[in-house]
C-alpha cells in the first residue's frame, strides 16, 4: 500500500505571531501540478531559489495546531527546519518507502529500516 502522507517533527519548531510553539506536522506527497504550480508562481519567477518555499507550502498539510500553511509560513522558519524539512520532501518523494541500509558497529549485522520522522516512534 502506498502511503501518502508523512508525520514529522521540526528540529526547532514554527514560532507563530503569539508565540506558539509548532513542531510536529503532516506533509503530503508531491503531485506534479504542485512543481508546476510553484514554476509559475511570480515570486519564482521573479527569484527562482523561491522554488521550495512555494513547493514546501503546498505540501504541508498540517503544522502543529495550523491547517493552513503559507509561503509566509515557511519563509519563517529556522534555517535548521527549513533544511530538514527540503530534505524530508526529496526522502519521501524520491523513495516510495523511505528506508536506510545500516550495519550495526557492534555486531556487523546488515539490515534496513523505514525511515521515521518523528521523535515518538
Amino acid at each position: 500500500m502506498l502511503q501518502s502522507c508523512y508525520e514529522f517533527d521540526l528540529p526547532k519548531g514554527y514560532v507563530d505571531q503569539d508565540e506558539t510553539l509548532h513542531c510536529h506536522g503532516k506533509m503530503r506527497l508531491a503531485t506534479a501540478k504542485d512543481e508546476i504550480d510553484a514554476m509559475n508562481h511570480p515570486k519564482v519567477r521573479a527569484n527562482p531559489s523561491y522554488m521550495p518555499i512555494i513547493v514546501l507550502s503546498k505540501v504541508i498539510i498540517q503544522l502543529g495546531t495550523l491547517d493552513h500553511i503559507s509561503p509566509e509560513i515557511i519563509e519563517k522558519l529556522f534555517v535548521s527546519d527549513l533544511n530538514f524539512l527540503q530534505h524530508l520532501y526529496t526522502t519521501i518523494n524520491d523513495n516510495e518507502n523511505p528506508v536506510i541500509h545500516v550495519t550495526c558497529p557492534h555486531c556487523g549485522q546488515a539490515f534496513t529500516e523505514t525511515i521515521v520522522f518523528t521523535k515518538d516512534a
